[in-house]
């Protein structure tokens, strides 16, 4: 399959979301079906129609902490769904885009004609009704995992991972504090232009650098901000596409990792899996760096966007400080739009899938405000550290 480029089989018949932001205070399954319902009417098709179904994590995971969803039972019981395929269900490490990559395989294999995807998080309400600490480390203490070396230092936090990968692209690069907030600056510059983002007010860089440490070098506003919200997509067979109101089509998904499935073991501590997944990404498709038109690059951290910009070739190793410093290349109106909607830092932590949204709205050309001029190739990145999904997407017609 990987020769026939199977991503091509399949477009986005419909997505939606949910009500978004910051503790709803709703249910989980609540969000999951007003965002499921609406993103199969999107999609011009009835419940009757969705014959797949996947979700990442299962209801078994998470489900305490804000972080899980619903899982495939609860979704097809509440939608009355006749299903030939599913998949749920925990997987060791963060799957972040890889239930979307999961459906793909499915529609582009037959084992299904209409597969409904979808993700959703009320961390930001678990943590209002509970200190932080108790959403976030989990198990991670347990024997045989390679954070139990982390756990006796208080370094459960991947706030502390992102960190040392900051601080080694600082040594030998020559990376700034101030090319770090950059990032967060901007993003904060797109988020006043989404009515769906928590942090709207305005950030200069001095603000940035006034903020308290969280892990040296990075601050607060270099961290992803928890929040409530479900999205889904409805992904379709490609001969579905003309009986779409308006999709968008899937040109080539990736998810490689080499050399070591640890987080801090990486032989090179200025990469990480997203070298590997853009290599892969690269392979399957034609198009290249100077064909995408936007990027929505994971950043729950700021140095991820960093790490994914070098990676995925829009710049050389150790170059990409030098391409955000400022702001202006990654402004919508500049030569690499990023995170339009205002990315993790500032609409909020969705964990990927607010970032997949937005390219879809992007492409669609229904951004308002924020729109990108000619919009025509979206690339979605998700992940961090040792985990890393890419996601190529383009316009149709």
């Amino acid at each position: 399959m990987t020769g026939e480029r199977f991503a091509r089989s399949v477009v986005i018949s419909g997505f939606a979301r949910s009500d978004v932001g910051r503790r709803l205070n709703r249910e989980s399954l609540d969000l999951t079906i007003d965002a499921c319902l609406d993103a199969v009417a999107d999609a011009g098709l009835t419940p009757g129609d969705i014959d797949g179904l996947v979700t990442w994590p299962g209801e078994l995971t998470g489900a305490m902490t804000g972080f899980g969803n619903p899982g495939v039972n609860a979704v097809q019981d509440a939608l009355s769904l006749n299903l030939e395929w599913y998949a749920t269900g925990a997987s060791e490490g963060f799957n972040v885009l890889g239930s979307f990559i999961d459906g793909c395989m499915a529609v582009a294999t037959g084992l299904a004609r209409h597969v409904l995807v979808y993700r959703t998080v009320t961390e930001a309400t678990y943590q209002g009704r509970r200190r932080r600490a108790a959403s976030v480390g989990g198990d991670r203490e347990r024997s045989g995992s390679w954070t139990q070396w982390l756990a006796p230092y208080g370094a459960a936090s991947a706030a502390n991972w992102a960190a040392l990968q900051a601080q080694r692209h600082f040594h030998v690069y020559g990376t700034t504090e101030q090319q770090l907030g950059a990032i967060a600056v901007q993003m904060r510059r797109h988020a006043a232009l989404n009515p769906d983002a928590i942090y709207r007010d305005p950030m200069s860089l001095d603000d940035y650098l006034a903020a308290r440490v969280i892990s040296t070098p990075l601050r607060l506003f270099d961290c992803d901000v928890p929040a409530d919200g479900a999205h889904a997509f409805v992904l379709s067979h490609a001969d579905y596409a003309p009986d779409a109101p308006h999709p968008v089509r899937v040109d080539a998904v990736a998810a490689s990792r080499h050399g070591t499935g640890s987080w801090v073991f990486r032989d090179d501590m200025t990469t990480m899996a997203a070298h590997d997944t853009a290599a892969r990404l690269w392979h399957e498709t034609d198009l290249r760096p100077q064909n995408v038109d936007l990027v929505q690059l994971y950043d729950g951290f700021s140095i991820f966007p960093l790490l994914w910009l070098e990676a995925l070739g829009f710049c050389e190793p150790g170059e990409s400080g030098a391409f955000v410093e400022g702001g202006q290349r990654i402004a919508i109106d500049g030569d690499l739009p990023m995170n339009t909607a205002g990315g993790q830092l500032s609409e909020g932590r969705y964990l990927g899938w607010g970032l997949l949204h937005e390219a879809c709205v992007q492409l669609r050309r229904e951004a308002g405000g924020r729109q990108v001029a000619d919009a025509n190739v979206a690339l979605v990145a998700g992940g961090g550290g040792n985990v890393a999904q890419s996601l190529l997407l383009t316009r149709h017609g």
